[in-house]
């Protein structure tokens, strides 16, 4: 695939069949890192090594934590107490600390990575939940089925507490039937626009009546239930709302509307594959039976993700762009304090801006998040409990035998970007290094000022 060939030029048959290493294109470290940055958050340095060796598939192995039984068992014992503490807390702004900390820690970073997107398909705000509890449940649910069965995940979303609050599911009454659920799981959770029709909401609104919560658990309620018979997205002798889910999971889009979802997020944010590009995906997901773990590794492993074509075709969330650099910098710091400042830059966890959730791609970056980006980097930076591999810049960079600022920013080109610098941004980096101050050394000058060129930004 070469990095200017359009889309429509390319047969879908050949984008999504394995990627194999050539002379031109070797599984090196470049290719390592472009790999856990998509299926991932970023390569720490200890990883990169080892994973060259792996290869691939077993690379996508590790990611997902495969025969690691033992260090993921460790790493939940750990996440459980946190999030305990927080429980016992109240302090429900807490839980995207905890969420950020199990990003850069976690064993299987690809199962982190896809409970993200679940988070921004199935778009819930604590806001409007208000309760640290139904937030963390809807979580684990997410996470539970992140690679598993997408319409048992569908049909669990469909009853979750938190969602049910979030659109105003848990009031509807079959004397009022809120149509909110029905409305977005059609168009935004399962087929997308142009795939149902108004009165396909009404009906599948009726589905859910009587659906309620308590005890922050779901509940049925027969008394508020319509129980009369509904024609749904051309099926007729619908009565109940586990029924109607069946009907939308089965309809022929949801196959096609899915893995073009799961494109966008792993591969590349413009342009959108048409229906027939993604077919070869939406047959991997029927085949499987819609479980979802075929189709990702389809989509990671295969010659339009791996090859040079999809290098830099991203653009990275505020929550990549942070994660990525604390863990190719092995920074440990103010997770609390971060977590505000990514809410500060356009990306709340545990709190999308709607139920779209976030609109990726070029939305995240202008003039004003540009900066804020740098600033976060600044308050990084600047943070007394940040260090580096467990103590100060100076030591950590003779560590890694990084000597003079020239090796400095090659290490950190090689390990932050996708997208190589030329001369001429070399030599801009160097002169914002140099005349800025802010209190900072010029070797987290230099870091800063990298944070601050567009090409940090791609993915």
């Amino acid at each position: 695939m070469r990095p200017d060939q359009s889309l429509s030029t390319m047969d879908p048959k050949v984008a999504w069949s394995p990627w194999e290493p050539t002379a031109q294109e070797p599984w090196d470290a470049r290719r390592v890192r472009h790999l856990m940055r998509r299926g991932g958050f970023g390569a720490k340095p200890s990883e990169v090594k080892e994973l060259v060796e792996l290869g691939p598939a077993k690379t996508i192995d590790r990611i997902l934590g495969k025969n690691n039984t033992q260090a993921l068992e460790a790493f939940e014992q750990e996440s459980s107490q946190i999030v305990s503490a927080i429980r016992s807390s109240g302090n429900i702004e807490s839980l995207a600390a905890w969420w950020i900390h199990r990003m850069i820690h976690t064993p299987s970073p690809l199962i982190e990575k896809i409970t993200l997107f679940w988070h921004g398909h199935f778009a819930t705000g604590a806001d409007k939940v208000n309760d640290i509890e139904l937030m963390v449940q809807q979580n684990k649910l997410l996470r539970e089925h992140a690679l598993g069965d997408f319409r048992k995940m569908v049909h669990e979303v469909s009853k979750d507490p938190a969602m049910l609050l979030y659109l105003d599911s848990a009031s509807n009454r079959k004397t009022h039937p809120n149509e909110n659920y029905a409305r977005e799981l059609m168009e935004l959770f399962c087929l997308g626009e142009g795939n149902y029709t108004e009165q396909d909401v009404q009906q599948l609104a009726r589905c859910f009546t009587g659906w309620e919560i308590r005890r922050k658990s779901f509940r049925f309620n027969p008394y508020q239930h319509d129980s009369g018979m509904k024609t749904l997205l051309d099926r007729q002798g619908i009565e109940s709302g586990e029924e109607a889910i069946d009907a939308v999971l089965a309809h022929r889009s949801m196959p096609t509307f899915i893995a073009g979802k799961l494109v966008r997020f792993f591969v590349c944010d413009e342009p959108n594959p048409t229906a027939e590009f993604l077919e070869p995906l939406a047959e991997v997901f029927r085949k499987s039976d819609f479980t979802i773990e075929p189709l990702v590794r389809t989509i990671l492993s295969s010659k339009l993700m791996l090859s040079d074509w999809s290098v830099g075709k991203k653009v990275r969330s505020p929550i990549d762009f942070m994660v990525e650099s604390i863990r190719s910098l092995q920074v440990t710091t103010n997770l609390d304090r971060l977590a505000k400042g990514l809410d500060g830059i356009g990306q709340a966890l545990f709190n999308p801006p709607n139920v779209k959730g976030w609109d990726g791609g070029r939305a995240w970056i202008n003039s004003s998040t540009l900066i804020g980006r740098s600033n976060l980097i600044v308050d990084l930076l600047r943070e007394p409990a940040t260090r580096f591999g467990r103590t100060d810049l100076a030591a950590w960079l003779k560590s890694q035998q990084l000597t003079d600022q020239n090796q400095w920013l090659k290490w950190l080109e090689d390990s932050l970007l996708s997208v190589p610098l030329n001369d001429s941004d070399k030599q801009l980096l160097q002169s914002i290094a140099e005349k800025s101050d802010g209190g900072l050394d010029p070797w987290k000058r230099i870091l800063v000022a990298l944070s601050q060129n567009p090409k940090m930004h791609l993915s």
